[in-house]
């Protein structure tokens, strides 16, 4: 008789959840939705949550507005999300930093990138390039790794900051090669690029929209593209893997992601529309226009990507040393 109580119970309160989740799903959204962007205005994370909000929030019938929440490399941000009531009406325009770098970087984290996220959907991908001041004397990876190998420490290179996406390619290519380039880190990616552009450091790995404006001028020259397969963006630049490093593969990813235990279908709504407004001819030219490739994926998929990235990154922090702060 317990036992036969016990089923009736544990049937009783599945059906509850499922019904609470077909209710969520049917009253989504109720209110404007808030998609936070833990970094500063203007920059690709920024641009891709502006790009994206309009139309979504024309096609979910309510306004999605963006909202800058900077600091800790995105982590404040990215907490926030992760703290917030699940049902879909706050989610994050999350990147290859907070999702999958900042854990292997961070002594302590505020929340849990694999466990604390419902992930909806990829959306943009961009392979880092690597550029040089053009009095730098190289033309090519080759080239690169022959000139540090002759003047060993004399090589420096800029980065947005220690842990960023720039910063792992150099140092993976460092550990590849067996060179030794010195790490100049900086407050950010625009000081970063303005001190390469005038001299003051050899060389960045950085995003194809910040480099290609200063092509033409000749101000910066791109010698490779950080990625397993040429860019679709940048045909005719060599991969660093052409080069001899067939596992070089630095690219930044961007995603939505909503907080853990939002009903599936919300997330399924949300990806839904979300594919719905990155379909659109206007869509695919503004983020081309920020030198990224548009990327989309199953929920599933999505999150088994996060894993495999997170494993990634924190094999290579461990494997050239940087340590937690």
């Amino acid at each position: 008789m317990h036992v036969v109580l016990k089923t009736v119970t544990c049937g009783i309160g599945v059906f509850v959840l499922l019904a609470s989740g077909a209710v969520a799903a049917q009253s989504f959204p109720s209110k404007p939705v808030r998609l936070i962007s833990p970094y500063p205005p203007a920059g690709v994370n920024d641009l891709l949550a502006r790009i994206l909000a309009p139309k979504l929030g024309e096609f979910l019938g309510q306004p999605v507005v963006v909202d800058n929440r900077a600091g800790a490399t995105g982590n404040i941000g990215a907490e926030i999300v992760a703290k917030s009531p699940p049902d879909g009406h706050t989610l994050l325009m999350g990147q290859a930093g907070n999702l999958s770098i900042n854990v292997s970087l961070m002594a302590k984290m505020p929340f849990d990138p694999v466990r604390d996220f419902a992930p909806i959907t990829l959306v943009a991908a961009t392979p880092n390039v690597l550029v040089v001041h053009p009095s730098l004397p190289v033309k090519s990876v080759k080239d690169l790794v022959a000139l540090a190998k002759a003047k060993p420490g004399m090589i420096n290179y800029a980065t947005s900051g220690i842990g960023s996406p720039g910063h792992l390619a150099a140092e993976l290519l460092n550990k590849s090669a067996g060179i030794k380039m010195i790490h100049i880190p900086y407050k950010g990616a625009a000081p970063a690029l303005a001190d390469v552009i005038a001299g003051n450091a050899h060389l960045y790995f950085t995003s194809p929209a910040s480099a290609m404006p200063f092509m033409p001028s000749g101000r910066l020259r791109m010698v490779a593209v950080a990625s397993l397969k040429r860019s679709t963006l940048l045909p005719d630049l060599p991969t660093v893997a052409e080069a001899g490093y067939p596992d070089f593969d630095v690219s930044s990813w961007w995603g939505v992601v909503a907080p853990a235990a939002t009903p599936r279908e919300v997330i399924a709504r949300l990806h839904t529309e979300i594919h719905r407004v990155i379909a659109l001819p206007e869509t695919r030219t503004k983020i081309n226009d920020l030198g990224a490739e548009i990327v989309t994926d199953a929920p599933e998929q999505f999150a088994a990507y996060i894993k495999a990235e997170t494993a990634k990154w924190g094999k290579l922090i461990r494997e050239i040393g940087v340590k937690p702060e």
